[in-house]
């Protein structure tokens, strides 16, 4: 996986095991005719459920149906949201530590409604279609989370 650079298309998605470019997202996703740009970044937690001291976690993904599904998601969402002008689905992989971006996801539109849907929509698809694993590591241990969510069609 190479850094990512943003991209001459209205869609930026991928993977990286380098840090999430937070700032350049935003900035590539405002847009002249865009009053709304929202953002979303997942960072790493030091608890999870059922579980205190949540020390770091480690990511993996099957790069090539990662992306794909990351595309799948941004394709459905400019369907449901057409105002969408631009599209941001970033996520990390490897080892994070606390207070690390695991994803960001950035919308920009006209209006925030469809800023807010859209982001929204991604965000929540994107956690229950794209096959990337998590494990947690803890004081007394490390365990893949196991039984999230099975991972679904983004069309659904």
């Amino acid at each position: 996986m190479e850094p990512l650079d943003a991209p001459d298309a209205p869609d930026w998605f991928g993977l990286t095991e380098t840090e999430l470019p937070v700032g350049r997202a935003m900035e590539w996703a405002t847009r002249p005719g865009c009053g709304a740009v929202i953002c979303f970044t997942g960072v790493v937690r030091d608890s999870s459920e059922g579980r205190a001291g949540v020390r770091a976690l480690t990511y993996e993904a099957y790069e090539e149906q990662a992306t794909a599904k990351l595309s799948e998601v941004a394709a459905e969402a400019r369907r449901r949201w057409p105002a969408i002008d631009r599209l941001v689905l970033l996520h990390r992989t490897g080892t994070l530590g606390l207070g690390q971006a695991s994803v960001v996801v950035v919308a920009s539109t006209p209006h925030r409604a469809e800023a807010f849907e859209a982001a929204r929509f991604c965000i929540d698809t994107l956690k229950e279609t794209v096959p990337i694993w998590k494990a947690e590591h803890w004081e007394g241990g490390t365990a893949w989370v196991e039984g999230d969510h099975p991972i679904r069609p983004v069309k659904g």
